[in-house]
């Protein structure tokens, strides 16, 4: 075994980090690209310097732990969408929209029809044809006030 790390060189790292991320193609994760891209830096590193094999696995090991954070980072910037940041928050885009009701709002409780969909609603008790303004969503359900 022992033998077989001697034998480590440039171009085993570099190969080693090409076939991770062929892997990473196969079984999408991320998980095996940055694995990849910690071989590929120690086998470019290899070519400036000439490491001994424990050094190059120490190199491994550093850039490969060293990839968790910047793989955090960089998978959390694409969190938020600019172009739509109410996506699969629909309920919180009606905040501060006004409608007129269709039913009145009984004992604090009633629906209103905002497009396709139907929602209910509280609220102080408003006769049907008022408008409305939605001022806080919870779930489906939205507080309103008179408008």
């Amino acid at each position: 075994m022992a033998s077989m790390f001697e034998t480590l060189g440039t171009w085993n790292w570099l190969i080693v980090g090409l076939l991770l991320m062929a892997v990473e193609l196969v079984a999408p994760g991320v998980f095996m690209f940055w694995l990849g891209l910690a071989a590929l830096l120690v086998g470019l590193l290899s070519f400036a310097i000439a490491f001994t094999w424990q050094t190059q696995i120490l190199l491994f090991a550093v850039f490969a732990i060293a990839a968790v954070p910047l793989w955090r980072r960089i998978g959390r910037q694409g969190k938020a969408s600019a172009s739509n940041p109410f996506l699969n928050k629909r309920s919180d885009a009606l905040v501060g929209r006004i409608f007129t009701l269709e039913k009145p709002i009984v004992d604090g409780v009633g629906t209103v029809r905002i497009d396709d969909t139907i929602w209910r609603i509280t609220g102080p008790d408003i006769a049907a044809g008022n408008r409305i303004k939605v001022i806080r969503a919870d779930g489906a359900m939205l507080t309103v006030d008179a408008a």
